[in-house]
């Protein structure tokens, strides 16, 4: 079994940044392809960005030179940086850890946090 725990999101205007956190407790977190996704009201949730085992990243077009996502396994943590923030990033963010394949869809993930809000004003 594995917790995960998301954190940093808020409030921020158009061209901001914000910084999310996510702290997995259980399991090997060394070993996990941990992934970020977003739900917007109304809309399905959609893949962010992925990291794996070997620091491997990918992005969703949306994102790509806006986000960096990295780990820190010594502190099990995974996190997004959002900087260039539009009002059309504003969702829940959610963390997941996947056990195998690429990571580029939700049907891979087995954990999920509970999601942090993330607002963007115009």
């Amino acid at each position: 079994q594995v917790q995960l725990v998301e954190s940093g999101g808020g409030l921020v205007q158009a061209g901001g940044s914000l910084r999310l956190s996510c702290e997995a407790s259980g399991g090997t977190f060394v070993t996990y392809t941990m992934g970020w996704f977003r739900q917007a009201p109304a809309k399905e949730r959609e893949f962010v960005s992925v990291i794996n085992w070997s620091d491997m990243t990918k992005y969703a077009d949306s994102v790509k030179g806006r986000f960096t996502i990295s780990r820190d396994n010594a502190r099990n943590t995974v996190y997004l940086q959002m900087n260039s923030l539009k009002p059309e990033d504003t969702a829940v963010y959610y963390c997941a850890v996947a056990f195998r394949g690429p990571g580029l869809s939700s049907k891979e993930y087995t954990y999920w946090g509970q999601g942090t809000q993330v607002s963007v004003s115009s």
